[in-house]
């Protein structure tokens, strides 16, 4: 009983060591990060990867390594949204170009086009990967409600249907 407990603090370190090692490459923006996001700029918007980058993220969202569930990379521009200027009629004093914001946040937007390529995946969660002048990166996890090892999986039903309602 004494090994389990202490292969259960070993996990817990290790992840918090993953996160202490992104959470570092972001504070000092490293080059390794920089090489990975050139890489990421070449792949298409919506990218699937076999492992989480995140893991330590990933597993509290609910990922597991099993058939069923797969991990997306999305894209998303960075900025404000512009409208266009009026082209008939009297111009008004304030045209509202620019200025306009989205209602919402550009991890929704991930998830909602992720969701839109996969429609017979159930989003699951997602997570902040990276960001530069011109894009946002997020690794979004889903999963296959119909698949055999999700739907046998007590765990993975109810986090289906709480994210469901």
């Amino acid at each position: 009983m004494t090994y389990k407990g202490a292969e259960i603090r070993r996990s817990d370190k290790m992840r918090s060591y993953m996160a202490q090692t992104w959470h570092r490459m972001w504070k000092e923006n490293s080059d390794e990060l920089k090489f990975k996001a050139v890489a990421w700029r070449a792949e298409p918007t919506i990218h699937r990867i076999e492992r989480p980058s995140r893991l330590d993220r990933a597993r509290r969202l609910g990922y597991k390594a099993k058939q069923g569930i797969i991990i997306v990379r999305a894209r998303v521009g960075r900025g404000g949204m512009r409208k266009q200027r009026p082209v008939a009629g009297r111009r008004p004093k304030h045209l509202g170009v620019v200025r306009i914001k989205h209602s919402e946040s550009m991890r929704k937007v991930a998830e909602r086009r992720v969701g839109e390529k996969f429609p017979n995946l159930e989003v699951l969660g997602s997570y902040f990967l990276h960001k530069d002048g011109m894009n946002i990166w997020y690794e979004i996890i889903l999963a296959d409600p119909s698949h055999p090892a999700i739907s046998k999986d007590r765990e993975m039903r109810g986090k289906l249907k709480a994210f469901a309602k």
